[in-house]
């Protein structure tokens, strides 16, 4: 039988502070949820999980805080080893503050109690005075006394915050925080948690299914696929150099095409992508962003496109155009082109635009990459 060696809590090991999780692997059963991942988030920094349901972004946060039994890896706080194969700190004991998709109130403990319930071992005075801090950091100091059930689904949002942020832990953990939260009231409490996320200075990791949450949130964004990490980058170019198909798609519908490298570029009805690294006679898969089609009232200036439907977003326009059509030809099932366009621009149905590309939103990959 092999023992495994008790870790000491005290023995440092080198690292950087905040949280760093090494080569986690984890099944249950025969499914495998995590496969080697490795992620580092340092103090001040706030770090999204990203990616659709079932892809391993919730199960990698409670082996970070202890709620599932590590099988694979490490997870170092501030440079202790908290779990190891064979080896686990407790939850409790991890200085990890946790804040749950549906906040996990305590019925029986009014606003104060629970927000004191993480706060065992220090004297009366100091616990209440800790309370109220925590209360008036989420701007709750006022509901000190209410009862969870009396509460909105935003305030009880930021009571489990201050619940998270009272012992002023060092990393802070939030499993899809706002999604039981409607969209206005979503907007309003996630712009209030980052800035009181911020101030504390906790190394945060966030799991999130919503690419926009992410890109507001974030200091970085890991996307993740089938219990792995796509891509671990700021927001800036995980979204404007995506490295992977499936990661560009993540972030919106896309306008495809199909087409084969000719002379290193990528041939399209818009003219032709730069595509290097590719081989003459290579199939790709060109993707472009509906923001990356601009529209121009001159069809003359540019590849021409008969507007099909013109619907105002509030934000910003969506544009459905037909290439074939407005070139006179009979359209094929890869005619049928979308435009996101700022601010209100509603052409009529039938008019014909020119459509240039912006080479800032146009991405390509081999045929053959999942998406």
């Amino acid at each position: 039988m092999t023992v495994v060696p008790r870790i000491d809590l005290d023995r440092k090991v080198p690292d950087l502070p905040g949280l760093r999780l090494q080569g986690v692997s984890h099944s249950f059963g025969t499914i495998r949820a995590l496969a080697d991942v490795s992620l580092a988030v340092v103090p001040g920094e706030l770090v999204c999980l990203l990616g659709p349901s079932g892809c391993g972004k919730s199960t990698l946060l409670r082996v970070a805080a202890g709620l599932e039994p590590l099988q694979k890896g490490s997870v170092v706080l501030d440079g202790c080893a908290v779990a190891e194969p064979g080896y686990a700190v407790p939850p409790e004991r991890r200085g990890v503050g946790l804040v749950f998709q549906d906040y996990a109130l305590f019925p029986h403990l009014d606003v104060a109690d629970n927000v004191a319930f993480g706060l065992a071992g220090m004297d009366a005075g100091a616990r209440a005075a800790r309370v109220r801090e925590a209360l008036e950091s989420v701007g709750m100091l006022d509901s000190l006394h209410a009862w969870p059930h009396t509460l909105s689904g935003g305030q009880q949002q930021r009571v489990a915050l201050a619940r998270a942020l009272a012992p002023r832990p060092r990393v802070v953990l939030m499993d899809e925080p706002f999604s039981g939260l409607d969209a206005r009231l979503r907007e309003s409490i996630r712009d209030d948690t980052l800035h009181v996320l911020k101030r504390s200075g906790a190394a945060t990791l966030m799991v999130t299914h919503d690419p926009e949450e992410a890109m507001f949130m974030a200091d970085r964004i890991a996307v993740m696929r089938e219990g792995s990490i796509e891509q671990d980058d700021v927001p800036l170019r995980v979204y404007g150099e995506p490295a992977t198909a499936f990661v560009a798609r993540f972030f919106g519908q896309l306008n495809e095409i199909a087409t084969r490298i000719a002379g290193g570029s990528a041939p399209t009805p818009f003219g032709p992508v730069s595509a290097p690294g590719f081989a003459d006679g290579a199939g790709v898969r060109v993707l472009i962003r509906p923001e990356g089609l601009r529209l121009r009232a001159d069809p003359d200036a540019a590849c021409p496109a008969k507007v099909l439907a013109a619907r105002l977003l509030g934000r910003s326009s969506w544009i459905h155009l037909c290439l074939g059509q407005a070139a006179g030809e009979g359209a094929d099932d890869h005619s049928h082109f979308h435009a996101r366009v700022p601010g209100r621009f509603l052409p009529a149905e039938g008019d014909v635009l020119g459509v240039e590309l912006d080479p800032a939103q146009v991405f390509v990959f081999p045929a053959d990459t999942p998406i």
